[in-house]
């Protein structure tokens, strides 16, 4: 059998043992638990931004991995901690929309971690990673189920989660975030492109700049020029070869993104 899958999402940087300590608890109660690290550089208290990159990578581990995120602005106040079950796969974190898109489709089953047997003895009010998130993690790595972590929850917090739509000749969606290279991640898919054109028939539009047809592979932009790409995500995505599109334009959350079939 193999080892049990825990991956780990927070915005608590490396610079502070917190990380560590929330391994280190994990460990304790699982062993042979296998930690993967997807991010620890969230931007603070940035709910939204740990769950597209969430959504990003969940879907590429198998079944039977345990997701732990902790982006928590609401520590030690009356929001809920949530233990989530669909396709296969276990979120455990705060319940603020950590987890919008894991419940937007597919059936779901949550609790709230209410069972103290699976929490540390002591609860600090700004440390609910260590003493909640990380014990819950490790117990459902260690085979408990579910509905044994607490009592069914049949509401989560959702957020607004961003979408585009299509409108006549021209999907229009929106930029979602960027990751370190300056790249523009948006909410255009590349299923909503296809039912447009193909792709060298399409013309991007960012707050109005009219880009070209999008590129198919990051060498084939020209430097100091924004353009079009659909990302490893299945996104559609804004750069500059060796730049930032973030840094040239100064794009943030919410700057309108338009595709339309090239006249």
């Amino acid at each position: 059998m193999a080892a049990p899958i825990i991956t780990l999402t927070t915005d608590f940087g490396l610079r502070d043992p917190f990380v560590g300590i929330m391994k280190g608890v994990i460990l304790g109660i699982c062993p042979g638990a296998r930690l993967v690290d997807l991010t620890h550089e969230v931007a603070p208290y940035d709910v939204r931004e740990a769950a597209f990159a969430l959504e990003s990578a969940a879907g590429f581990f198998p079944a039977g991995t345990v997701h732990l995120a902790v982006v928590d602005p609401g520590v030690g106040s009356a929001r809920r901690a949530i233990g989530l079950l669909t396709g296969g796969r276990y979120f455990v974190g705060p319940d603020n929309g950590l987890f919008t898109f894991a419940i937007a489709g597919e059936a779901w089953t949550a609790v709230s971690l209410g069972t103290e047997a699976f929490r540390l003895p002591t609860v600090s009010q700004t440390f609910h990673g260590r003493d909640i998130f990380a014990p819950a993690a490790a117990h459902l790595a260690t085979g408990i189920p579910l509905e044994r972590l607490g009592p069914p929850l049949a509401d989560p917090v959702r957020l607004s989660w961003p979408t585009c739509r299509r409108d006549g000749d021209e999907v229009i969606g929106e930029v979602v975030g960027s990751d370190r290279f300056g790249n523009l991640l948006t909410t255009v898919t590349a299923e909503d492109l296809e039912t447009l054109a193909p792709a060298m028939e399409l013309r991007v539009f960012l707050a109005g700049q009219g880009l070209g047809p999008p590129a198919s592979s990051y060498s084939q932009g020209e430097e100091g020029v924004l353009t079009a790409i659909i990302g490893s995500s299945g996104r559609l995505e804004i750069f500059v070869r060796n730049g930032s599109a973030r840094a040239l334009v100064g794009a943030e959350r919410g700057t309108p993104v338009r595709v339309r079939r090239r006249l």
